[in-house]
């Protein structure tokens, strides 16, 4: 065994063997435990210790001979039994390696996982915490060496720029369950995310980048378990390391770790041969050991004052910032460590092409509170692997100062709420409000998100830097109701979920159109129907056709239903799964919302990278962007702040020569319009929400109105937007 501390923390294949590197810097001793199947042993298996030496600067290290890809092995760590002091020590428990590469296995929910004695409910037994001495190794999942030292070469990436992005959100398993065309093999699973059937329906919708759900490892929680329910959407990792197996098909999975990493990267190698760009919803604010009193899977076993982020007092607790139980302390520079070194493997090794950062105010807390100098934001800036890479924080979590949309550096971009509120309130939440004679609000705070929230992100050293694709504008995401049940429910129905209801969000800022819940063709209260519809189609049409990138949530391209459950985290049915049996509304929705996809596409001005100056930029003849009323006149300060005025219309410019008129109608009653001028002589007329389908253009054509002039007067249907075009 060599004498030098490797290093590399986690487990490393060598050509005789392994380098082994662990962090546990308060332990008295820790061993390598090699395991292997053993049909005598009462627990199936044999176990092979080794010490390693240490610590040095808190390592614990080895090289280790004869190890080869497939071995299975854990950690124990020996040291002080002191809860108070926020010690937990007790080698009975096999401690999974926060660097492993793969893992094989599940939690077993009991006693064996618990550091300390607790009771059938998992609460600690007496007014101390005392230790266990079951042994956990049949009770916990295992790491498992894997060797990715030979890979073929990646696909070059596709690198979409920024202003040409489009994300979609979507779960591994919940995309393709139901998905016609691919075999039932693979389905919900990572080759069926990149079967070229899903691969169709992306690039026909006009996709360029898919954001995963968590694939990391990881466990469900002990109430899910109990309830007969698992972590559906995966915020809950066991390694930053490991993909989830799950989500391998069945071979990969009775092959091992090894082939369920190839699987994962031969979906990343097929996305990026069909032009996508892949990120990865990532959790780096708190792990799967829970709370204080939680179970001891690894991270609590081997360093838990360095890894979790305590309340300071005494007997020691963890301090929760996440609203999960416990957070990672990125006041530590190991914990940075840890997740700039997964966010490089993720990268380097498997191939990916960015994140999405779950509650990453957590990731930029010291003892002060949030900075947006902190360390890990500034290594994200400047790490040269993770340069040029798509970062998107979610810019929140639940502690002290928690919200702060608008105040990560660049270059990440963030999240805007902001957006999904003003979106919804606009076209939902204030007629339904208009509709019992109650006001809402003006267009001020939508115009301010149609032009990319410079209010938020134009804060910047030099001003201005970030531009509006800071802005990832979004609508729904996997928490709170889809597109369609945005317009059919008024109060959530999470009953399923087993918490009596009472989890979820209460702000929907929803509008049920006047009948809660599902309405037929057949019945009564079928004349709402097309007025749901069109909230849809207004709600999808303002995200798309928004300065800002846009994420668009899997199934909202075809109305998918959740049936009013607005946190189906824990549900891996039918409620999560996305149905492909479109009735014939949904074929129209998929066909608007292609259409919509492609006009982006197609038109420069509805893809601005930077934010506007309201004046001509690069030499056009234009101003870049025009605010103008229903009359064609000018926006004052009154009229901005006008309550009533719910009608507006935006012209957008191109230096290309293309120009966009964005004309919005938010009253309840139709709206008489002076088109306003443009660069051009004349408007062509591209979208109209109105129409239940794009080919209703063929309609305006016959009537006339395909082409209209400025200044021409024309007609919007109540709580309707349209889009004009004008070419060079």
């Amino acid at each position: 065994m060599g004498s030098r501390a490797p290093y590399r923390l986690g487990v490393h294949l060598i050509d005789d063997g392994a380098d082994v590197a662990v962090l546990a810097s308060h332990a008295e001793a820790v061993e390598l435990c090699l395991l292997d199947p053993d049909p005598a042993s009462a627990d199936g298996w044999s176990e092979r210790r080794i010490a390693l030496r240490g610590p040095e600067h808190g390592v614990w290290f080895a090289r280790v001979p004869g190890i080869r890809a497939g071995q299975r092995y854990g950690f124990r760590a020996h040291g002080r039994w002191d809860p108070a002091a926020g010690l937990r020590y007790n080698p009975a428990k096999l401690l999974v390696d926060p660097y492993a590469r793969g893992l094989a296995g599940d939690v077993v929910l009991g006693q064996a996982v618990h550091g300390h004695v607790v009771d059938d409910e998992g609460r600690t037994v007496g007014p101390q915490p005392e230790p266990d001495p079951t042994d956990s190794r049949a009770h916990v999942p295992h790491a498992v060496v894997v060797d990715d030292r030979f890979d073929a070469p990646p696909v070059p990436r596709p690198q979409v720029p920024w202003e040409d992005t489009v994300i979609y959100e979507a779960h591994v398993r919940g995309l393709t369950m139901r998905l016609p065309g691919v075999p039932a093999e693979l389905r919900g699973t990572y080759a069926g995310l990149a079967h070229p059937a899903t691969i169709a329906h992306l690039l026909a919708l006009g996709i360029t980048t898919v954001e995963l759900l968590p694939i990391h490892a990881m466990a469900s929680e002990p109430h899910l378990v109990r309830r007969g329910l698992t972590n559906y959407w995966g915020y809950n990792t066991l390694g930053f390391f490991a993909p989830n197996p799950r989500y391998a098909t069945r071979a990969a999975q009775d092959a091992g770790p090894q082939a369920v990493l190839a699987e994962v990267k031969g979906m990343v190698h097929l996305l990026h041969r069909a032009g996508l760009e892949v990120l990865l919803d990532v959790v780096y604010n708190h792990t799967c050991e829970g709370g204080t009193d939680g179970p001891q899977l690894s991270w609590r076993g081997l360093d838990p004052t360095v890894y979790y982020l305590h309340d300071g007092g005494m007997p020691a607790r963890f301090a929760d910032v996440t609203g999960c139980g416990n957070s990672l302390d990125f006041r530590r520079p190991r914990v940075v460590q840890m997740a700039l070194d997964s966010l490089r493997y993720w990268v380097a090794d498997v191939g990916v092409d960015g994140f999405r950062f779950d509650l990453a105010v957590t990731l930029g807390r010291d003892d002060d509170g949030f900075t947006p100098q902190h360390p890990f934001l500034v290594a994200l800036q400047t790490d040269p692997v993770l340069a040029g890479t798509k970062l998107v924080a979610e810019p929140w979590d639940v502690g002290p100062g928690g919200w702060r949309t608008g105040a990560f550096p660049a270059p990440l971009a963030e999240w805007n709420d902001r957006f999904r509120n003003a979106a919804r309130s606009f076209w939902l939440a204030d007629p339904a409000q208009a509709a019992h004679g109650r006001p809402g609000h003006g267009v001020r705070d939508l115009a301010t998100r149609l032009a990319g929230s410079a209010d938020l992100f134009g804060y910047s050293d030099p001003p201005l830097m970030r531009g509006v694709v800071a802005s990832v504008n979004y609508v729904t995401a996997h928490d709170g109701f889809t597109l369609a049940d945005l317009t059919r429910y008024e109060h959530k129905r999470n009953e399923a979920n087993g918490e009596n209801n009472r989890d979820g969000t209460d702000d929907n800022r929803s509008w049920n159109h006047g009948v809660e819940g599902r309405v037929d063709d057949a019945v009564v209260g079928a004349e709402i129907l097309p007025l749901r519809r069109r909230s849809m189609r207004n709600l999808l049409g303002t995200l798309l056709l928004s300065a800002g990138t846009p994420m668009i949530t899997a199934g909202d391209e075809i109305g998918r239903t959740q049936h009013g459950n607005n946190n189906a985290y824990c549900l891996d049915d039918e409620t999560s799964w996305l149905d492909w049996e479109l009735e014939p509304w949904q074929v129209d929705h998929l066909a608007t919302t292609r259409h919509l996809l492609h006009l982006r596409r197609t038109h420069p001005a509805l893809r601005s990278r930077a934010f506007f100056r309201g004046q001509p930029r690069d030499g056009a003849p234009w101003p870049d962007l025009d605010w103008r009323l229903a009359d064609a006149g000018p926006f004052d300060h009154h009229t901005w702040h006008d309550p009533g005025v719910r009608t507006l219309q935006m012209i957008r410019s191109a230096p290309q020569g293309d120009s966009a008129l964005l004309v919005v109608n938010g009253l309840l009653d139709v709206a008489e319009v002076v088109l306003a001028r443009g660069p051009g002589a004349s408007w062509e007329l591209v979208w109209d929400s109105a129409w239940d389908r794009p080919d209703e253009l063929r309609t305006a054509a016959i009537n006339g109105a395909l082409h209209p002039s400025p200044g021409e007067r024309t007609t919007l249907e109540p709580l309707s937007m349209r889009l004009y075009t004008a070419g060079p």
